[in-house]
């Protein structure tokens, strides 16, 4: 009976050695996750941003699906242009007289490709719609519209993922831990996005730290 008591208690301590371990190395380790997948979401977002940015300079609004927008990068171009001011004389029929006309000439200087301006040799455009890390293949949600901000049509998109996607394998309670963030130094809310469809902006929602670490 003694013997049994001593094993019984045994047991007991390496599980609670092992929670305590757990309750400590777990959250290390959630951090270390959560900071590696969140930096590739984020790189991804960035490509999305950049991609729908040219595609708004050369068609005057964002792309309102994946499909369009890796089209428009894969065989899209920019126009090269030079502006420079020019002058001429030119008879007032009022006045008689000829009078200095100042006026600015656009001069088209060539094409360069969106692909190559943006990507360069790497065709990671042709999956900006997949998340980095998702288990089960999930896509970003993006859509584009057009606002009234003061009397002015603007357009705007928004791409996002929920964090529930990028991180459905880790602990449950962390996970809602994180989903509740509030920090200077943390994505807030459940959501990682670029963009808005309520404001002028094209900003992320990440922290200054995933900016550095994309330029290290």
């Amino acid at each position: 009976m003694k013997i049994i008591i001593q094993i019984v208690l045994w047991i007991a301590c390496i599980g609670f050695g092992y929670l305590i371990y757990q309750s400590v190395t777990g959250p290390m380790e959630f951090k270390k996750v959560k900071q590696e997948r969140f930096a590739k979401v984020v790189a991804k977002l960035k490509d999305i941003r950049n991609a729908q940015e040219a595609y708004k300079t050369v068609n005057g609004r964002y792309a309102n699906d994946f499909k369009s927008l890796i089209t428009f990068v894969d065989t899209g171009n920019y126009t090269i242009t030079q502006q420079r001011d020019s002058s001429y004389m030119e008879m007032d029929k009022t006045y008689g007289i000829e009078l200095l006309r100042e006026v600015k000439i656009i001069d088209t200087l060539g094409f360069v490709s969106v692909k190559d301006s943006l990507f360069k040799n790497d065709d990671r455009y042709k999956s900006l719609m997949n998340v980095p890390g998702a288990t089960s293949g999930e896509k970003f949600e993006m859509k584009s519209t057009i606002i009234d901000k003061g009397g002015y049509k603007a357009p705007v998109f928004e791409a996002k993922v929920k964090k529930n996607v990028v991180l459905g394998d880790q602990p449950k309670d962390l996970l809602d831990r994180e989903n509740a963030q509030v920090s200077v130094e943390e994505i807030n809310g459940d959501i990682i996005r670029v963009g808005s469809l309520e404001q002028v902006s094209t900003s992320g929602n990440w922290p200054p730290i995933y900016d550095k670490k994309e330029d290290n």
